[in-house]
């Protein structure tokens, strides 16, 4: 389709281009080949008269022009997969709707499976996706429309988006079941001088819980392991004389079939509230709507 002698498939490979910087990489998340693609940003200069993107090193950098199309072309195609999504009734039974959702592997692992296995029965053709919230920024995903719905620590989410509370949680210790120096309680000064295993994101996330607490308490702690998730962690701990501070209902899921022992954290731990967000192009999909509240209703089953 064309609008003004632009042909407005142009702006999804704009989207694409401005989004990774490289026609290799734009080419593959619009299924386009590289030469394809290298002709999609040819015709896009020529119509715009501005290169759009230049090559600065190893990456491809936007002009002006090109820095300041993206939110807009971005907010156009939003609004197309909004209308194309819209319906008069949503039938869970019979869609093929595919959600993306992204979220962190301690959800993925306590509250996912639970809410698939629920989900097969009652949305059998329905396709989900669960992407990594270490990937990237996660409330720049949100904000260029890449998933439907964001589950983070509520205080990690984005502002201007719609948000609803999904479930809370308090965290506890691990250690061995036969740790030879902790019982069913800890103290200050054991939880310190043990060997800890955290868990440590890319560059820039905030740091976990535990590590802003005792940062703020100007306690200092013996780092024997970084982990790259949350659900390594516990992995780590079996069979050694290392402690972790995780969340109670990643303790209680591993504890049925490790060799761990669940003891309370020795210092104040604020609670955890995951909540969902979505992109607030998407409040009035009642698709969504649906989804957010078969994920409360599972969720409060297994609190």
């Amino acid at each position: 389709m064309h609008f003004r002698q632009l042909d407005l498939n142009l702006l999804v490979a704009l989207d694409a281009l401005l989004a990774e910087r490289n026609i290799t990489r734009a080419g593959k998340r619009v299924f386009l080949t590289q030469s394809a693609m290298s002709g999609a940003l040819a015709r896009l200069r020529e119509y715009f008269g501005d290169e759009l993107l230049v090559q600065v090193g190893r990456q491809m950098v936007p002009t002006p022009l090109g820095e300041s199309l993206g939110p807009a072309v971005r907010a156009i195609l939003m609004q197309v997969q909004q209308t194309l999504l819209t319906r008069p009734t949503f039938d869970a039974a019979t869609s093929t709707r595919h959600f993306t959702i992204m979220m962190s592997d301690f959800v993925a692992t306590v509250l996912m499976p639970d809410v698939l296995r629920h989900l097969t029965g009652v949305a059998p053709r329905m396709q989900f996706e669960i992407v990594s919230n270490d990937m990237e920024v996660p409330p720049d995903a949100i904000e260029r429309g890449e998933v439907d719905m964001l589950i983070m620590p509520d205080r990690f989410l984005a502002e201007g988006h719609p948000t609803e509370p999904l479930f809370e949680d308090d965290y506890v210790c691990i250690v061995a079941a036969d740790h030879p120096e902790v019982g069913d309680r800890i103290t200050t000064e054991q939880y310190l001088s043990l060997g800890h295993v955290i868990a440590q994101f890319n560059r820039g996330r905030s740091p976990a819980v535990d590590e802003w607490v005792v940062g703020q308490l100007g306690l200092t702690r013996r780092i024997e392991v970084i982990a790259m998730t949350f659900s390594a962690i516990p992995h780590y701990v079996a069979g050694t004389r290392r402690i972790a501070t995780v969340q109670r209902r990643l303790a209680q899921q591993v504890a049925k079939f490790m060799p761990l022992k669940i003891v309370p954290a020795p210092i104040e731990l604020p609670r955890l509230a995951e909540a969902m967000q979505w992109h607030t192009q998407f409040a009035n999909d009642p698709g969504l709507a649906w989804l957010r509240a078969e994920m409360r209703a599972v969720a409060a089953r297994i609190t």
